[in-house]
């Protein structure tokens, strides 16, 4: 079974989210939906409420699993044998932020991961997800 995982804080999940989710279950067989707590942002709803807003937008998805997640991404990663990081790209100035950390999970875990799909009509805006794209990293 080939799983990927979609980390995030999704506060809120949005359109440009839920299309990520639906065309990586295009590729996975099964995409967990990591969804953090990050205090560091200052989420404007609660974990609880983010996860339960995430399944009220994917609820026709099976092949989703919703969960929290906290620590470190590769150790998470590991434990749910995934094979691939699902990551949005809103700009040119998330891809090196994104890169940085695609390099350093490929230094913290060495197996190989890779490939990006682009949805250019997305790809305007805010952090709120109108514009996203899937990344295995």
């Amino acid at each position: 079974m080939k799983t990927a995982v979609y980390p995030g804080t999704f506060d809120p999940i949005t359109n440009g989210h839920v299309d990520i989710i639906r065309r990586s279950l295009r590729i996975f067989d099964q995409v967990i939906l990591a969804v953090a707590p990050n205090p560091k942002k200052s989420p404007f709803f609660s974990l609880e409420e983010r996860i339960e807003m995430a399944r009220e937008a994917t609820v026709d998805l099976s092949q989703l699993q919703i969960e929290p997640f906290e620590g470190l991404l590769v150790e998470y990663i590991r434990q749910k044998k995934a094979t691939a990081i699902i990551r949005g790209l809103r700009a040119v100035s998330d891809f090196e932020y994104e890169l940085q950390m695609a390099l350093m999970n490929r230094k913290l875990d060495h197996r190989e991961r890779g490939g990006q799909l682009w949805r250019g009509h997305l790809a305007t805006g805010s952090q709120g997800g109108s514009g996203k794209a899937l990344g295995a990293v």
